[in-house]
């Protein structure tokens, strides 16, 4: 009873489909657990960078904004001596710091035109309307800001109708 029998020996090289099951399952589970991890962190990293650029839009976004006019005064020689704009916050931004004036707050106001630019204009405050006493600028506020236009400033040096085109 050799014949057919003799071609199927036990062959201890030889591997059974059970074992490349095993293996091929462990390979699959160790696979998907990596691609678990990497994915976690890929996804982390995703959402950490969303919030820091979020962040940087939200501080990089404008607070307040200009409303209503903007108002030239003068002397009767038709220089500008003052300007006076009206302030309020933007929808949905914290409140900010207007400070008393230009000596005391956060706030800067610079002052430009073709021939001078001065970082720093000296400038002061009056809430309108709606006002809880402090010198911050918050929802529904409007603060109107009275700013000295710099002693050589086009404005200052030249008739009102010179300046104006």
């Amino acid at each position: 009873m050799k014949g057919i029998f003799s071609i199927f020996r036990k062959d201890e090289k030889a591997f059974t489909g059970l074992e490349s099951a095993i293996v091929l399952t462990a390979f699959v589970v160790v696979a998907a657990v990596f691609s678990y991890v990497v994915l976690g962190a890929g996804f982390t990293t995703s959402d950490t960078a969303k919030k820091t650029i979020d962040e940087g839009v939200r501080q990089t976004t404008s607070s307040i904004e200009l409303a209503g006019d903007v108002i030239a005064k003068g002397t009767s020689g038709s220089t500008v001596n003052t300007i006076i704009v009206t302030l309020q916050l933007t929808a949905g931004q914290s409140p900010v710091d207007i400070g008393a004036d230009s000596d005391a707050g956060m706030m800067v106001v610079s002052y430009s035109d073709s021939e001078t630019y001065v970082p720093q204009t000296t400038w002061s405050q009056t809430f309108i309307g709606n006002n809880d006493g402090d010198d911050v600028l918050e929802q529904h506020e409007k603060v109107e800001i009275t700013i000295t236009v710099p002693d050589d400033a086009m404005l200052k040096n030249t008739t009102a109708g010179n300046v104006v085109n």
